[in-house]
């Protein structure tokens, strides 16, 4: 995942090179997606919603070499409805609402039905910045 959303580079720039004050949320969370619609500019369309869906905290491993990656499996509650197809994934800076800030599409797309739990293992969500 090394797509920054413009919100946080935004952030970034004026924080870095503007001297602008931003304070990182203090919990980072991840939420899925069934497609790509405008995560870049921010747009929280197309997130998976019901069914017992909730975004999930994430907590990362300290950066090395430009990259991090989640330092515990990440399980999504069981389904209790059809999720649909997930494409996507995005780190939030709120647990419901707030700002994307990183978005990438899966390697390989996920089918979540009434029953299934959804879990992206220790060490598989990689942040990368090049």
């Amino acid at each position: 995942m090394a797509e920054f959303s413009t919100y946080l580079e935004n952030k970034i720039i004026d924080h870095i090179l503007r001297n602008q004050s931003y304070t990182p949320p203090a919990t980072i969370y991840v939420a899925l997606f069934t497609a790509d619609n405008g995560l870049e500019g921010g747009t929280i369309t197309g997130e998976v919603s019901g069914g017992a869906y909730a975004r999930q905290s994430i907590t990362l491993s300290a950066a090395s070499g430009g990259a991090s990656s989640n330092t515990a499996d990440i399980p999504f509650p069981t389904a209790t409805a059809d999720w649909g197809t997930i494409t996507h994934v995005a780190l939030m800076d709120a647990a419901s609402g707030g700002n994307v800030l990183m978005h990438s599409a899966l390697d390989a797309s996920k089918t979540v039905n009434n029953g299934d739990t959804f879990k992206i293992n220790s060490g598989d969500l990689d942040i990368t910045v090049t």
